[in-house]
């Protein structure tokens, strides 16, 4: 089974995702999450900091688990699942490092991304409940996630 991770990556209330390029054999030209799949012997938290580092530039420094999601089409891409993490804390900035994997990247709030054509269809759910639920506390913050996938 084909194992990843992927970042929700907000900031003041917005999430960055990518526009996959049409190229691409999984899931061409929807707006998806940044991350990809673990390598052999590398944790899961490790294959986050690669993975936001070789596609955005960034390294998380402050992140946390937030869910599990199965391969939405398993008949057509073969059984997955993929560890969702909220990132809220990083250094760099983000720029698309690999534009044949998504044509570009955004910021967007969460009644924008709600109407994009996205990767997954948990997505929408998964999205408003962490940033429905992200609590700003000064210079820290708070994320308490209800989520069951659907």
């Amino acid at each position: 089974m084909r194992e990843g991770v992927a970042a929700l990556i907000v900031q003041q209330q917005m999430i960055l995702l990518g526009k996959r390029s049409a190229e691409r054999a999984f899931y061409p030209s929807v707006w998806d999450v940044f991350g990809g799949h673990v390598e052999p012997d590398e944790s899961y938290e490790q294959a986050l900091q690669r993975e936001l580092y070789e596609e955005l530039g960034i390294t998380p420094v402050r992140w946390e688990y937030l869910t599990t999601l199965a391969e939405p089409d398993p008949d057509q891409y073969g059984p997955g699942q993929y560890r969702f993490y909220l990132v809220t804390a990083w250094s760099g900035t983000p720029r698309n490092r690999q534009p044949h994997e998504h044509a570009r990247i955004q910021w967007f709030a969460l009644d924008q991304a709600m109407h994009l054509d996205l990767a997954h269809p948990a997505y929408a759910g998964l999205f408003a409940a962490a940033l429905s639920r992200f609590i700003n506390e000064g210079s820290g913050h708070r994320l308490v996630v209800l989520f069951d996938g659907t």
